[in-house]
């Protein structure tokens, strides 16, 4: 990995303005034979080949209840700075990733497995929510509220919730940090982030920007930690913390959840999709295929709003097959960093297992396989990209989030029939419908159970729109101008003794 600052690759925990370094105990030769013996480091691997990226302090317990200290004591001050200052740092930092995008998009590909064209796009997607937010800073209006008696007024003011904790995931671990940072920033909260353990280096690289940006000590810290479970206990039953916002698996969210209620925290939760498409007889089959292509394989499946449900009306259905079958074979599976790949390793074996379970149940309960349904010889995270059809809503790839590069398709007779398929999940985060008809395309927009749908599109998520779901895939909106709210408290002022003097 040759960077053109290699000082973006830090390992320490960024803890009230000072990257910091546990000793090194158990560190002196191959990271892999090591990883179990030393508890203050873990090692970060790439997913392509295997081999170690580097190792990174491990965050304790103690760590974080130091660093809600921290930031329980930056937060009045960095509440009262001007709107616009906290959107001059923003801006500083959102260009500082812009001037590192190679950088960060090597990093990224290297630890986390997706393709360096993909990554390049996810550092410019995650440079978007920083100046969109920077503006949003500016814009955090009251209201004057018509009076109910004379001599009264009535109105509200926004105020930041206060000291954050955000964890953040492997899949974006560019974007999911800097949605989740920049708008609590933005508000005047300070922010504790514990990046994936599978993907610390990018979220780690970005602190240091931020830094170099000038944002003041213990407004952000960074704690990268296998010590998941036990950080994340400090941080949802400390009383000093007033908001959690998570990205991850729904069982997790729903844990956290539950650690956060004593408390009576404030709550961000993206959690798993199950996105369906549904595709109408009169739909551009071509367009359709092309957006399926994108939305299915890109990072290799691994993304939430991942279509993983394909619902073909029956008289198109074989017509649209072929066509995908078509597609998937030009497909180009190997590393990150090699030119030309559009497929990378899924980021463990974990995920490997998973998906190939699902695969062989699916195929067990009589669907067709018309080709991947297997690992590669590339290496033991790499899985084909993989076609099923002639699936049933019995089988557990239909009633779970795949996160992996397998296409199941199966047909459709009517629109109610499609609805209900559609419907038939407790996910709620996004769907995809392609038809020509409007009035179709209304009603399904009004009719599907999720908190976005694509409408002969795929490529839904940007900056300026409200993320999230419905359902077990969530509480909350990211990004837009929704997405700063979450991090807001409204105070309603009530002034008495304003009735006019007689003269």
């Amino acid at each position: 990995m040759q960077l053109a600052d290699p000082s973006l690759i830090k390992t320490g925990l960024l803890l009230n303005g000072v990257w910091l370094q546990k000793p090194d105990i158990g560190l002196s030769g191959n990271a892999s034979a090591e990883v179990n013996t030393s508890v203050h480091h873990f090692v970060v691997t790439n997913p392509a080949n295997l081999k170690d990226v580097a190792w990174v302090n491990n965050a304790s317990a103690a760590d974080a209840e130091q660093a809600i200290v921290h930031a329980v004591q930056a937060q009045s001050l960095w509440q009262q700075q001007l709107a616009s200052e906290r959107a001059l740092l923003l801006k500083n930092w959102y260009q500082l990733v812009l001037q590192h995008q190679h950088d960060l998009a090597l990093i990224l590909a290297t630890e986390q497995g997706k393709p360096l064209a993909e990554a390049n796009a996810e550092i410019r997607y995650a440079a978007s929510f920083i100046e969109w937010f920077a503006e949003e800073a500016k814009r955090l209006y009251g209201d004057l509220i018509p009076t109910t008696a004379q001599g009264r007024r009535l109105l509200t003011i926004k105020q930041p919730v206060g000291v954050v904790a955000a964890i953040t995931p492997w899949n974006f671990p560019a974007a999911m940090v800097t949605r989740k940072l920049a708008p609590a920033l933005a508000a005047g909260c300070t922010v504790i982030l514990k990046p994936s353990e599978l993907t610390p280096l990018t979220a780690l690289a970005l602190g240091e920007l931020a830094q170099r940006a000038g944002f003041p000590p213990g407004v952000l810290q960074m704690l990268p930690t296998k010590n998941a479970a036990a950080v994340a206990q400090v941080l949802c039953q400390s009383p000093m913390v007033r908001k959690l916002t998570f990205t991850g698996s729904t069982s997790v969210g729903k844990l956290l959840m539950r650690q956060c209620a004593d408390t009576v925290k404030r709550l961000s939760l993206e959690l798993g999709g199950n996105a369906p498409v549904l595709v109408f007889a009169d739909a551009d089959l071509s367009q359709a295929v092309a957006g399926v292509m994108a939305a299915k394989f890109r990072n290799a499946g691994q993304t939430c709003v991942c279509i993983n449900r394909i619902y073909v009306e029956r008289c198109v259905y074989e017509r649209f097959n072929a066509l995908l079958f078509a597609e998937i074979q030009q497909l180009k599976l190997g590393d990150a960093l090699t030119p030309g790949v559009q497929i990378g390793p899924l980021i463990n074996a974990a995920a490997v297992h998973k998906v190939r379970a699902l695969v062989q149940d699916a195929v067990t309960q009589g669907a067709r396989l018309h080709c991947g349904g297997q690992q590669s010889e590339l290496g033991p995270h790499f899985y084909q990209p993989t076609l099923l059809t002639e699936v049933t809503p019995q089988m557990q790839l239909m009633q779970q989030e795949v996160f992996g590069p397998v296409a199941a398709v199966m047909p459709f007779d009517t629109e109610q029939q499609a609805i209900h398929l559609a419907n038939q999940s407790a996910a709620g985060l996004a769907a995809y419908v392609y038809s020509q008809d409007l009035s179709r395309l209304w009603r399904l927009g009004e009719a599907l159970e999720v908190g976005m749908v694509g409408i002969n599109e795929t490529a839904i998520s940007t900056e300026v729109i409200p993320f999230g779901g419905v359902k077990e895939s969530g509480l909350g909106r990211e990004g837009s101008r929704y997405g700063i709210d979450e991090y807001l408290e409204i105070k309603h002022l009530c002034w008495g003794g304003l009735a006019k003097k007689p003269t």
